[in-house]
């Protein structure tokens, strides 16, 4: 049975850093690989840019090899307070609501400026 769990959001230790992604430490049985396409979903030209050796990241657990005590991470979506980023979901609305308040916001921002020349 292991420790952790997938999806557990946890912290790890930034250890190593090659091209294709990042090495962590865990604990003191754990060890953990951030592939570079999970780093942050989209392209990454330099994995520098983003962490450096040293840092306490907070990381999402995505695959565990407890015979190896290895553990594949994410910090997709993972902001620095170890919260997840959650999309907003789409609305009907959309922008139709905007639509109509939008000129009258104009017309007050307006009549505001002129009475401030």
């Amino acid at each position: 049975m292991s420790k952790y769990n997938i999806n557990e959001i946890i912290q790890a230790k930034v250890n190593s850093i090659k091209s294709y992604g990042i090495f962590v430490i865990v604990d003191d049985v754990y060890t953990g690989l951030i592939h570079i396409s999970q780093i942050n979903g989209k392209y990454i030209n330099d994995i520098h840019d983003y962490f450096k050796i040293g840092d306490i990241i907070k990381v999402r657990i995505i695959d565990i090899d407890e015979e190896k005590k290895q553990l594949k991470l994410s910090t997709v979506n993972i902001n620095k307070n170890g919260k997840e980023n959650l999309k907003l979901p789409d609305t009907a609305l959309g922008f139709e609501l905007f639509e109509e308040i939008l000129p009258e916001w104009i017309d007050e921002k307006l009549e505001e400026i002129e009475k401030n020349k």
